[in-house]
């Protein structure tokens, strides 16, 4: 009862201010933390902002990371017109509104007009398409920020139209260092709270943050306003971990890509300890199990192949489960089969084999099949010589005979070649090298 009374004074002071995030955006490019590659003295982005020739660019990157904070201060340097939509609740309409505003600034006072469109890779093709000319044409420049990959989600043409610029998650010193300017800043932060934190606490708050300045920012001020009520000074670990709500996972195209590429990896670097972290990363972000099952099926010939023949059988079987079981029990499965594929010897050497086998079959001459090779069971095949000399291997020794399978323009081309892991030591007869 005293904890949700404690809770409720603290959300009734939270609603008698600005949130600290929004409080303490940076006011100039010196105040912004981290993205100093682009922002740090004579850094592109800076440069190209402070001397007001910003030409059409994407920035790129996760929540918090000061997309929007960066489109405020170019706002504030420009000479140019400024106008913001959000892809999520804008659509052509607005787009075209925005388009003869610019023409008209353009024509009467000879003043550009830039752009800043939130959330980017919401717009459709059709959407996009009717900002492309615009663009292209110089009358708008093109401020997109978005946190998915632009290379999965904008037309081509646009990105080739735009200079891209990837913002990194903000590292643990300057998110420290932003904790600090917050707690000592009289006029926009808690400095005049006279408000501290313990080491544990702060060390928390980054962690969780997870390079997100917004979320630092949103946490720290939760964990002041319930140190306050509870007149706690410092603010303690157990204020930080009660301001720390949980939050979705981060899980758009280009993390579905890099995370399941991350987990491919490290079972083919026979890694069980990561392979499983990037598992239980996948299922906890609500991927399809059906889709991870498939990638084993698919590395289980690729990596494993014929070091371990098994793992094909094992993956299917986890596919099969995932089917028939369904999720959560599924990921057992899927548990099951990563770690005896991370653990199972590797080959990728039958993988090899036949991409040299489909460069020959697409780049050479494609010789017809040899007579003796032919089907012979129909009538009149005898007559035309198919399988004249054709010598059934069950009928020698050991069941193995020496006789060319391919056409003269490939005979003789090795393409396997045992790699001596586990059950892959070759065939038993190489034939003619």
């Amino acid at each position: 009862m005293n904890d949700d009374l404690f809770a409720s004074a603290a959300r009734a002071r939270l609603e008698q201010r600005a949130p600290l995030a929004a409080r303490m955006r940076p006011r100039d490019l010196d105040e912004v933390v981290g993205q100093q590659h682009l922002l740090g003295p004579g850094r592109p982005l800076r440069t190209l902002i402070e001397a007001d020739r910003l030409s059409s660019v994407i920035l790129w990157g996760p929540p918090g990371t000061g997309k929007t904070t960066i489109s405020r201060l170019i706002a504030q340097h420009t000479r140019k017109r400024f106008e913001t939509l959000s892809a999520v609740n804008a659509g052509v309409k607005d787009v075209r509104e925005v388009v003869e505003r610019a023409r008209e600034q353009l024509g009467q006072h000879q003043r550009g007009t830039i752009l800043f469109l939130d959330e980017v890779h919401r717009f459709n093709k059709t959407q996009q398409d009717a900002l492309l000319p615009h663009v292209e044409d110089g009358l708008l420049i093109l401020i997109g920020a978005t946190t998915e990959n632009p290379f999965f989600t904008l037309n081509a043409p646009l990105l080739s139209r735009s200079t891209l610029f990837r913002l990194e998650p903000v590292g643990d010193d300057a998110l420290r260092a932003l904790i600090d300017r917050a707690l000592t800043d009289d006029d926009r932060g808690l400095g005049q709270d006279h408000l501290t934190i313990e080491d544990e606490a702060r060390v928390h708050l980054i962690e969780r943050a997870e390079g997100d300045a917004r979320h630092l920012l949103t946490s720290l001020d939760v964990a002041a306003a319930l140190a306050t009520e509870r007149e706690h000074n410092p603010i303690t670990l157990a204020d930080a971990e009660d301001a720390l709500a949980m939050r979705a996972v981060r899980y758009g195209d280009d993390e579905h890509y890099d995370i399941v590429s991350a987990f491919i990896k490290s079972i083919r670097g026979s890694d069980a300890d990561s392979a499983l972290y990037w598992l239980a990363r996948m299922i906890d972000a609500g991927e399809d199990a059906r889709f991870i099952a498939r990638r084993l099926v698919i590395l289980a010939s690729e990596d494993v192949g014929l070091a371990d023949s098994m793992g094909l059988v094992v993956a299917d079987a986890a596919a099969r489960a995932v089917e028939f079981v369904g999720l959560p029990e599924a990921r057992i499965n899927l548990a099951h089969a990563t770690v005896y594929l991370a653990n199972a010897p590797k080959s990728n050497r039958a993988y090899v084999a036949y991409e040299a086998a489909a460069r020959d079959a697409r780049e050479r001459a494609q010789g017809g099949v040899p007579n003796h090779l032919r089907d012979a069971h129909y009538q009149g095949a005898k007559q035309l010589g198919h399988g004249k000399g054709y010598q059934y291997p069950h009928d020698h020794p050991g069941a193995w005979v020496e006789q060319e399978y391919r056409p003269p323009e490939v005979a003789g081309h090795v393409y396997f070649e045992p790699s001596g892991q586990g059950d892959d030591t070759g065939p038993r007869h190489r034939g003619r090298v």
